[in-house]
């Protein structure tokens, strides 16, 4: 990904963020040269200093059978982003788009059935257990579960490169920085709206 000198992040911990709160992610991987992708929920997890990614795709998908000829797998985490009109500035310049993404490389590999289990469990834990009625492993069905995974592969990806690019009009002054934010805050735009509560929390950086 390219990424100008503005917006390249490197710091762990913004960069988890991103991704833990944007964790419907798009693998990709190639067959033959010609790229696929599958957009999916994904988990983040540290293994001592390590870090791999897990999820799960249908087994009639094809894409989990090129894990074993690909040398690295892509995972794109897209976060917020806004159009940003040039009339925001206090002088003349050109539109643009804000935005947070993070590019992870890795190598893939397909879980036990066991694995299988206890990450569909975690996946379950995180989404569920804070509703009222909520639906977790240990409550369905043995004859349920069964059935669904024969239906489905899991696979973990160790993280071997991650590359972030935070654009947030970093390169722009005080004044029109504050204006972009309370401009993006008026959109009837979800995103541009998300996108301008991460800019408020961002340590301004530019000139």
């Amino acid at each position: 990904m390219y990424i100008p000198k503005y917006y390249q992040v490197t710091d762990t911990n913004e960069i988890i963020e991103v991704i833990e709160g944007n964790s419907f992610a798009t693998l990709v991987t190639t067959k033959n040269g010609k790229p696929i992708a599958s957009h999916l929920p994904l988990q983040l997890h540290k293994q001592g200093e390590d870090y791999c990614i897990t999820g799960h795709m249908a087994y009639g998908n094809p894409q989990w059978r090129t894990f074993e000829t690909c040398d690295d797998v892509l995972v794109i985490y897209q976060g917020p982003h806004g159009y940003v009109s040039s009339s925001w500035y206090g002088h003349e310049n050109v539109p643009t788009w804000n935005y947070q993404a993070v590019h992870v490389y890795g190598q893939a590999s397909i879980l036990s059935a066991e694995e299988l289990i206890q990450d569909l469990t975690n996946l379950l834990e995180k989404y569920e257990k804070h509703r009222e009625n909520p639906v977790l492993w240990d409550k369905l069905s043995p004859q349920l579960l069964k059935s669904e995974l024969k239906g489905i592969v899991g696979f973990k990806i160790k993280v071997q490169e991650v590359q972030a690019a935070f654009k947030l009009s970093q390169n722009r002054n005080e004044e029109d920085y504050h204006n972009i934010v309370e401009k993006l805050q008026e959109e009837e735009n979800q995103s541009s709206q998300q996108l301008a509560k991460v800019m408020k929390k961002t340590i301004k950086g530019g000139k």
